[in-house]
């Protein structure tokens, strides 16, 4: 795996991949598809917004799956809450936040992954194995959002933590059932960082 982003003629940014990491990518991005779950329903045309939005009833706990948990985080508390800080007064606070962005966020976040499933789609390798991905206007961005929730994804499934990246990772013996998988989160993290130096 060795494609990388580069920056294209007229903006946006392109990337050579082969069969394998269409392949590779396009079912990550559908995992995380089945992972966020299907959207809300749409308001009704003639609905008021400013109802709509305050009508929102969206989830008050955080999601119990580590995954979930780590792509949709509270929005409070955690280390920088401060020794001072009441736990109940931040737990009330992040549910009030999560009721009402939630639903936003994992139509953002389904949104970026469906756009990297539909840009691969597309793509058929030529007579050397590789095919040019093009990306322009809001394609870069949604690609940059897929794929830092692909990594936290697969960051939460391993038990990831940033210590770990430099001193374990790199040194995973090749008969380490985690391997694919480490070996996908930094192919990803490459692509990720390539993409945005060309933005």
């Amino acid at each position: 795996m060795g494609g990388v982003f580069e920056t294209r003629a007229g903006g946006g940014a392109t990337v050579a991949l082969d069969g394998i990491e269409i392949s590779i990518l396009r079912s990550l991005a559908v995992q995380l598809l089945e992972l966020i779950g299907p959207g809300e329903p749409e308001p009704e045309a003639d609905a008021d917004p400013l109802a709509v939005l305050f009508a929102s009833d969206g989830p008050t706990e955080p999601p119990s799956d580590p995954a979930l948990a780590r792509l949709f985080p509270d929005a409070y508390g955690g280390p920088g809450a401060g020794p001072g800080a009441d736990p109940e007064e931040l737990r009330a606070r992040s549910a009030e936040f999560r009721r009402f962005t939630e639903n936003d966020l994992r139509t953002r976040k389904r949104e970026d992954a469906l756009a990297v499933v539909r840009s691969l789609d597309g793509l058929t390798p030529d007579g050397e194995g590789a095919a040019l991905l093009e990306l322009t206007d809001e394609l870069p961005l949604r690609w940059l959002g897929a794929l830092n929730d692909l990594r936290l994804t697969i960051a939460a499934r391993l038990d990831i933590t940033e210590d770990d990246e430099s001193a374990v990772l790199f040194r995973l013996p090749d008969d380490d059932p985690r391997k694919p998988m480490v070996m996908a989160y930094l192919w990803l993290g490459g692509l990720q960082e390539t993409l945005i130096e060309t933005l």
